[in-house]
């Protein structure tokens, strides 16, 4: 016999709030990100990016790196993006800033990128009552373990004992 629907457990995904994060723990999203060439060509042209490193195939073999590159701006925003689910789907206030951003090394199509975050501080808003400024520094590898990306960002989240609907 089914259990009656209205009092099945409903178990909502959502991130950690502000007090759950674990400062110096490092939190590993996973799947990673096999990185397409239409999502190179679609990301660059929505953003009306025309680099040739990112578009031009032929062109792009005469360079240094012999082939086209993934738009930079891309590898930075699927980092970001993949460590919603985990970390603040439905417990982001806001996102107040990014800050030493550096690319050492380039993404190729082709490439599966792997993102993790690491919490460097949580602090108490003086402003906002029941709110954190967190700050993190998330980093993008390529499946051969070399960083492509890493970004610190401050936020703004939810504490457990403030407002989330």
């Amino acid at each position: 016999m089914s259990p009656d629907p209205e009092h099945v457990p409903r178990i909502v995904q959502r991130g950690l709030y502000a007090d759950e994060l674990q400062v110096g723990a490092i939190y590993a999203h996973r799947p990673g990100r096999t990185v397409t060439e239409a999502d190179n060509v679609l990301f660059s042209t929505m953003t009306m990016n025309p680099q040739a490193l990112h578009l031009d195939a032929a062109w792009s073999e005469s360079t240094e790196f012999g082939q086209r590159l993934v738009n930079s701006m891309f590898t930075l925003a699927t980092v970001v993006g993949a460590s919603v689910a985990q970390l603040t789907q439905g417990t982001l206030v806001a996102n107040l800033g990014f800050s030493e951003i550096t690319f050492p090394h380039p993404l190729h199509l082709g490439d599966t990128l792997y993102s993790e975050t690491e919490v460097t501080a949580v602090r108490p808003s003086r402003s906002r009552p029941g709110q954190a400024v967190v700050s993190l520094v998330h980093t993008g590898r390529d499946q051969h373990g070399e960083v492509v990306v890493r970004a610190a960002r401050a936020t703004l989240m939810h504490q457990s004992q403030g407002p989330v609907s």
